[in-house]
């Protein structure tokens, strides 16, 4: 018999508005970014409808504090277990994206490159944009080859901040 997945989040205000930590006990399942927390709340439940989510308020753990780091400057890598579920493909995106240095970026097309996939920038973009955990696979520092910013599941203006952010903590 299978027992329903029991998720633990937390939402916290942040400088980029509200964050949302969600994790099983194998890892972080979900960070996310928003202006209002009830409606990143039930953005989670609709994502995990079968999962029994306890919500842990503001309550700090170690992964938390890990990601609060990263967003005061001082944590500059975030190694954290994740839970996700994903397809190869986007797995290997998330793991380039994971080796781009704090404060750097890359074009779509040089991940692309960087997967020996040449042509499958389209594919690349979408795995960014289907990326669950922000922040921790950091989507935000891949732009477009013209050197603008392009998308980000969160907003232009938090991709803009956050790249803003890791330029002045470098």
């Amino acid at each position: 018999m299978n027992h329903p997945r029991t998720i633990t989040a937390t939402i916290a205000p942040c400088m980029l508005g509200y964050l949302l930590i969600a994790a099983t006990e194998r890892g972080v399942c979900a960070v996310a970014l928003g202006d209002n927390p009830d409606m990143l709340q039930d953005d989670l439940e609709r994502r995990f409808g079968t999962a029994i989510v306890r919500h842990a308020g503001h309550a700090s753990d170690n992964w938390t504090d890990v990601i609060h780091g990263y967003l005061n400057g001082f944590q500059k890598r975030l190694d954290l277990p994740l839970d996700v579920t994903a397809t190869p493909f986007q797995r290997l995106v998330w793991e380039a994206l994971r080796t781009i240095p704090y404060g750097a970026t890359q074009t779509y097309q040089e991940v692309a490159q960087q997967l020996g996939r040449p042509y499958a920038v389209r594919a690349v973009a979408r795995a960014c944009a289907s990326n669950p955990v922000a922040l921790i696979v950091p989507c935000h520092r891949v732009v477009r080859a013209d050197g603008s910013l392009g998308g980000y599941r969160w907003g232009i203006e938090r991709k803009r901040a956050l790249l803003a952010h890791e330029a002045a903590h470098i």
